[in-house]
């Protein structure tokens, strides 16, 4: 049977890959957002002319 210690480890180990799962979701969101702003601007410019 396993320890408390191991049972301790396989938690943490699950709880900070969910943790870097969701900041790596937000990152790659907000990254994308900032290359769709220029995008979108360039594109606004082009309907007006």
């Amino acid at each position: 049977m396993a320890s408390i210690k191991d049972i301790g480890k396989l938690f943490l180990f699950i709880v900070t890959g969910v943790v870097a799962i969701i900041v790596g979701s937000f990152m790659v969101r907000g990254t994308m957002h900032m290359w769709d702003k220029p995008g979108e601007n360039k594109t606004n410019k082009k309907k007006k002319d």
